[in-house]
């Protein structure tokens, strides 16, 4: 009868048999000394998002930007109001392995930053390491997370600034053989676009509408049509990366030798970001949404010592031997406040977390590595 009525005298009843029973065991092991009531598990899982938003900066440690609110105020903000994992790391150096490990569950042996397209044994000028032995095929044909979020029916775009087209298959942009007049060189490389690494990408013939430059990202917010999964790059003059050497067309803050100004050039960046999208109907909504500042890999300057990697890093692995503690910054429009998390995580802990927060029960790579300590990263996404 319970079970087709479902009463609340029922359930009343269900209730207090349930909690006579649980007595009746703590009772028996307190008499008999040969057993103890069943300890409560820990349900506790990252709750449903609706949105999650990924903005990406460039080679900084957490030292170099946590606890530094002069050069990097907005990021160090946000830290303290909302959440911050304190024990993050990324996977590899240099940036691209950990680029593809966002989004594959894997370096794939990718362990430099030649182009997506880079085979052994390949002679091009962006496939410069093509003859070392052990290269890997720069082309992933593994699944990743585009194909999950697709066959969940959920949308996702990669925002890439400074991209020279939708979809483009660029290495490099501009190049010296093609400058542009005002701006720097090489302002877009796909190292930093994990995406063109993975073949079902590159094979799409609606590329162009999913890989899109930050012109279409100030269109979507102000419209809030916005995907899913929104994945954000900013330039390297942006993203805390710069470039080499200072001339007419490569600004003061955006060269490396600028320090705390090229982190101050980015920092403002992502502040502008975060900023633009918690203005948006879909920060302001009822449905969860999140937004994600992780950095591809630490400084040059703290690339040694014992603590380069977690949860699935392999020492003796070339391309999985950790990438640093980096800064990851997690905001929530519904959830915890405050929270500073010192569980280790990587770049896999966040891929599963993703995964998870969209419903996805299957998860890629070393995503699924729990054995390896990779767990999601509940803390700073669950909700009161």
């Amino acid at each position: 009868m319970c079970k087709a009525v479902r009463s609340t005298l029922c359930m009343a009843v269900g209730t207090a048999v349930a909690a006579g029973l649980v007595s009746l065991v703590a009772m028996s092991g307190a008499v008999h000394g040969a057993a103890e009531a069943p300890a409560a598990v820990n349900t506790a899982t990252v709750p449903r998002y609706e949105y999650i938003f990924l903005i990406i900066l460039e080679n900084r440690s957490y030292s170099n930007i946590l606890g530094k609110q002069s050069i990097a105020p907005n990021i160090n903000r946000l830290a303290e109001q909302y959440g911050q994992a304190t024990q993050f790391y990324a996977e590899v150096h240099p940036s691209e392995g950990n680029y593809v490990a966002m989004l594959g569950g894997d370096t794939f042996g990718i362990h430099d930053d030649d182009a997506y397209y880079c085979k052994p044994g390949v002679h091009d000028r962006f496939c410069p390491k093509a003859d070392q032995p052990g290269y890997a095929d720069h082309t992933v044909t593994a699944p990743s997370l585009v194909d999950q979020l697709e066959s969940h029916g959920l949308t996702w775009k990669g925002y890439m600034e400074s991209i020279p087209a939708p979809g483009s298959d660029a290495a490099r942009w501009p190049t010296k053989d093609k400058p542009v007049a005002g701006m720097p060189p090489e302002l877009y490389a796909v190292k930093h676009n994990g995406f063109m690494s993975f073949r079902h990408v590159q094979d799409d013939p609606h590329r162009a509408e999913k890989i899109v430059g930050f012109d279409e990202l100030e269109r979507d917010i102000a419209t809030g049509h916005l995907p899913n999964y929104a994945h954000i790059v900013p330039n390297q003059c942006n993203d805390m990366h710069g470039r080499d050497k200072s001339g007419p067309d490569v600004p003061e803050d955006c060269t490396k030798a600028s320090g705390g100004g090229l982190i101050s050039r980015g920092d403002r960046v992502a502040g502008k970001l975060v900023d633009e999208i918690m203005h948006t109907t879909v920060w302001s909504g009822p449905n969860n949404a999140a937004i994600v500042i992780t950095f591809d890999e630490n400084d040059k300057d703290e690339r040694s010592g014992a603590d380069q990697g977690c949860c699935g890093s392999d020492p003796k692995s070339v391309a999985n031997f950790g990438g640093g503690l980096i800064p990851t910054i997690v905001i929530t429009n519904h959830g915890v406040r405050g929270v500073r998390d010192p569980t280790p995580y990587n770049h896999y802990s966040l891929l599963r977390t993703t995964e998870t927060a969209f419903g996805i029960e299957e998860h890629l790579g070393n995503a699924a590595n729990v054995k390896a300590g990779v767990k999601d990263m509940i803390p700073l996404f669950k909700v009161p």
